[in-house]
């Protein structure tokens, strides 16, 4: 027989992160028409990680995990707000803000699916597993993708440089040298475009 506290939690999470589809990003959709908003952006990651799965390095990572992790990743920019990845302030104190909205977040359901999306976050943050290099990667890519096929619309009203996109980005290589090789073609397209400085 079921728990009727456990699906109280369960349903409750669920009301609560609706609210993810309120949290906007810093891109626009490819169509220039809007913002992102950060539900979208994990919908969109989570159909990557199914499409570009042959490009994953080492190409065994666990697919459902990796589909979990960016269901989940941005569950605390709820409490969090998104943090735009090229504003150096509010990355002082991103960690902090974070772990507090993933505290009363995850805290909400119940214990062993508390630690194990709490599990899921931290590891995706750390990028220390195959399956977590591989979620992050499209996590970088994404937006990259975003703002290049946008005119570079977000990169130019903020002056991004391209080291700063290569620093930031740069991480996909350990998920996917593949999709990194098409990422560094993108941000030269970008410079030479005039989307990014040089």
């Amino acid at each position: 027989m079921s728990d009727p506290n456990r699906l109280r939690q369960q349903l409750d999470f669920m009301r609560e992160i609706d609210k993810v589809k309120s949290v906007f990003r810093r891109n626009y959709l490819f169509d220039g028409s809007r913002l992102e908003n950060d539900a979208e952006h994990s919908w969109h990651l989570a159909v990557m990680a199914v499409l570009f799965l042959e490009h994953a390095d080492p190409p065994e990572v666990d697919l459902l995990r990796v589909i979990k992790m960016v269901l989940i990743h941005d569950l605390v920019e709820i409490d969090a707000g998104d943090t735009y990845a090229y504003d150096t302030e509010a990355l002082v104190d991103q960690t902090e803000r974070e772990n507090r909205a993933a505290d009363r977040i995850f805290g909400m359901l119940p214990a062993d699916q508390r630690q194990e999306f709490r599990a899921l976050w931290e590891e995706f943050d750390a990028r220390h597993t195959p399956d977590a290099r591989y979620a992050a990667a499209l996590d970088r890519l994404q937006p990259m993708m975003h703002n290049y096929f946008t005119d570079g619309r977000v990169w130019i009203q903020n002056g991004i440089t391209a080291e700063q996109v290569i620093a930031r980005c740069s991480p996909i290589a350990n998920g996917s040298p593949v999709l990194w090789e098409y990422a560094e073609g993108l941000i030269r397209d970008a410079v030479a475009r005039g989307y990014l400085k040089g």
